[in-house]
């Protein structure tokens, strides 16, 4: 690693910051660049994009085609920048005593910036383990765009022997992440007058026996035998939105509200969602619909991103902690891609640059020192793949 190539990481970075792609936005601007980018270097890029080419994912291979390689994952969304919270731009990147200040910096287009860096590096190696890049979109919003991607490994595009997702770790290696699920509860009552409760299925009421439920299944799982490697150590039930009513003299006939459960490795979600709609089921609706037959009440599941434990019988994780100079691995409360390349059967870790502590904040800052440590910790991958 040299000055030169610290430098030419923080220009990228400075470049990928430039590009707003907040999630709600599109992201092929940034991704037109890193192809332009990847082609000056003779590397060729697949894309994968969405149904109406908003989006797109990238992929691209640098060294021997005929096995599988390291993948080198990141996203490349962030999450939204008030600029009245910020001191700067937010999507201008600005360098102050040894920090690089912009949104994305640390989540995680400090570790896209360093990949891109790497790939003259790698060009001039003899790979004779190839390396994958791998540029997702919308993982701030559920994970929902590295799917199509992982769908087509094996496929179009060639499947990795093991993945390196460049989450903010402070280059600590990470092997166990809990996994976010959430759902939308929609309850169907029947209005009436306030004056003529009786008339009416509050849905606000039958809403507040649900999330009753939620708070009995919320203690047990906090009651569970911990696991100090997380943060709290147990998986978490919160009930997190709730809307319903119209007017004050009305009984409300419409609530809906959403929960999630970050879940850790081995939990039965589906153990829990049977009991919330057995209950629903069982206890709520007969109550309703002897007033209002048409009363419902909808339980879906609208996204879960898998907990994350690597796969033991894998090296990936030996090898992260030999690149990293780690000793011992770590878990975290906080979810990324590896559960769902983990559940795509390729194994994982997470190790990236940058502190999580600054992840989604004003004035997000990664310290140019961790840009540098994510350069080594590439360079000694590079050195492994060519012996």
């Amino acid at each position: 690693m040299s000055p030169d190539q610290t430098k030419a990481a923080i220009e990228l970075l400075a470049r990928l910051v430039s590009f707003d792609t907040t999630s709600h936005k599109s992201n092929r601007a940034l991704q037109s660049f890193v192809e332009a980018y990847l082609a000056e270097h003779g590397v060729a890029s697949l894309l994968v994009p969405t149904e109406d080419g908003e989006k797109a994912s990238l992929f691209a291979t640098i060294g021997p085609d005929d096995v599988p390689g390291i993948g080198l994952s990141g996203h490349t969304d962030v999450v939204p920048a008030d600029p009245a919270a910020w001191t700067s731009d937010p999507f201008t990147m600005r360098e102050a005593e040894g920090r690089l200040y912009g949104r994305g910096t640390a989540d995680m287009k400090g570790y896209l910036a360093c990949v891109l860096a790497m790939v003259p590096a790698f060009k001039r190696r003899r790979l004779k383990v190839p390396m994958h890049i791998l540029f997702s979109y919308d993982e701030e919003v559920g994970c929902t765009g590295v799917r199509p991607m992982i769908a087509e490994l094996g496929d179009r595009l060639r499947k990795p022997r093991a993945v390196i997702v460049g989450e903010p770790t402070s280059m600590a290696v990470v092997d166990a992440h809990k996994g976010p699920v959430r759902w939308n509860v929609e309850i169907t009552g029947h209005a009436a007058h306030s004056s003529m409760a009786h008339l009416g299925v509050n849905a606000i009421t039958v809403a507040a026996r649900l999330i009753g439920k939620l708070s009995e299944i919320e203690q047990e799982l906090a009651a569970l035998p911990p696991d100090p490697r997380f943060t709290p150590p147990y998986p978490t039930l919160q009930v997190t939105l709730i809307d319903g009513g119209i007017a004050t003299n009305i009984v409300p006939a419409a609530c809906n509200f959403v929960f999630d459960i970050r879940s850790m490795p081995g939990l039965d979600i589906e153990a829990i969602e049977r009991r919330l709609v057995d209950f629903a089921d069982n206890e709520c609706l007969p109550d309703m619909r002897r007033i209002a037959p048409e009363a419902a009440i909808a339980i879906r599941r609208v996204n879960q991103v898998p907990p994350f434990a690597a796969d033991t019988t894998s090296d990936i994780v030996a090898l992260a902690l030999k690149l990293a100079g780690e000793n011992a691995t770590t878990a975290v409360s906080y979810a990324t891609e590896a559960g769902l390349f983990q559940a795509a059967h390729i194994p994982s870790v997470v190790c990236g640059p940058g502190d999580i502590a600054q992840a989604h904040t004003a004035d997000e800052w990664i310290a140019i020192s961790e840009i540098e440590r994510c350069l080594a910790f590439l360079h000694r991958l590079a050195d492994w793949a060519e012996t």
